[in-house]
């Protein structure tokens, strides 16, 4: 078993500067695919493609994923979250744009930071990173206001909401992770518990929220939500559950707010969404957030 780290190294920042450069993407591409494609119906065929995916990659690596361990309670909390999140962001993206929607859905390093040190005393933060956080916190504040305003992007603020919700859910999923006996499973098995309960969750949320089915997809549809299910809920999640095992949450989380720099990119280039003023200034706020989070700090002197 490869031992945890106390700190992010060039393997750990190579994997997440991959995850967040695919992440940012692929909020636009699921904005893209909603006129043909329902949010949660989206969402719910994306994960029932990752969960054969991954039942499969288990069964040909030998991992097992039914073994008891005790983690069964630990892993529907978990996974009911996961599946509450994606409801959130999916919902929201017919409210906002994509570039926002991820600006705000990062705030998931807040709930995390303010949550796990209470459960898992390593986790604590420096009062330098709390500052760091303080600003991309502000930053977050401050974007919102235009979504209250017919400037910019137009009145974006229920989208806006829904994506401060699924970044909260997104937080506690990793406290939930963190602070429980799943972090001791592996990141296959962490996982599965999240895809195989969204599976089973959201198709129930889409019936109950009047969802059409559409079952005729053009080629980009279908191209789309593979791409979300093979690299987004399949290898980059793996990647992201691994990364959590092996290193801090909070500087793991922290280090992903770089995903909306990259949706806000792709966002323009791909949807002309406006780059306006504050969320440009919202944007470097939050990456000088997660430079004072992932800083190198020298130890702290003993007692």
């Amino acid at each position: 078993m490869t031992a945890r780290r106390e700190q992010l190294d060039g393997r750990a920042i190579g994997i997440l500067l991959a995850c967040c450069l695919f992440w940012g993407v692929q909020q636009v591409m699921v904005k893209a695919t909603l006129p043909e494609l329902a949010p949660v119906f989206q969402a719910a065929l994306r994960f029932a493609g990752a969960t054969a995916l991954l039942w499969l990659w288990c069964a040909w690596r030998g991992v097992p994923l039914f073994q008891r361990d005790g983690t069964l309670g630990a892993g529907l909390l978990a996974g009911v979250l996961f599946a509450a999140e994606f409801a959130a962001m999916y919902l929201g993206l017919q409210h906002t744009t994509a570039s926002r929607l991820t600006v705000f859905l990062y705030t998931s390093p807040f709930w995390v930071a303010l949550v796990l040190p209470w459960l898992v005393p390593a986790e604590r933060l420096r009062r330098v990173q709390w500052l760091g956080l303080a600003c991309a916190f502000a930053a977050v504040v401050f974007a919102l206001r235009e979504g209250f305003s017919h400037g910019g992007a137009g009145l974006t603020w229920r989208g806006d909401l829904l994506a401060l919700a699924a970044g909260a859910l997104w937080g506690l999923t990793t406290v939930s992770i963190r602070a429980t006996r799943l972090v001791q499973v592996s990141p296959e098995k962490m996982l599965f518990y999240q895809v195989a309960v969204s599976t089973a969750v959201l198709p129930l949320l889409s019936l109950a929220l009047g969802e059409p089915w559409n079952w005729h997809w053009s080629a980009f549809a279908a191209t789309s939500l593979a791409l979300q299910t093979v690299v987004g809920a399949f290898a980059s999640y793996l990647a992201w559950m691994w990364l959590l095992a092996h290193y801090p949450a909070t500087r793991v989380s922290a280090f992903s707010f770089l995903t909306p720099i990259f949706a806000l990119m792709a966002g323009a280039l791909w949807l002309h969404e406006p780059i306006t003023p504050t969320l440009v200034t919202a944007l470097a706020l939050v990456a000088l957030g997660m430079v004072l989070v992932n800083r190198r700090w020298p130890a702290r002197p003993r007692d």
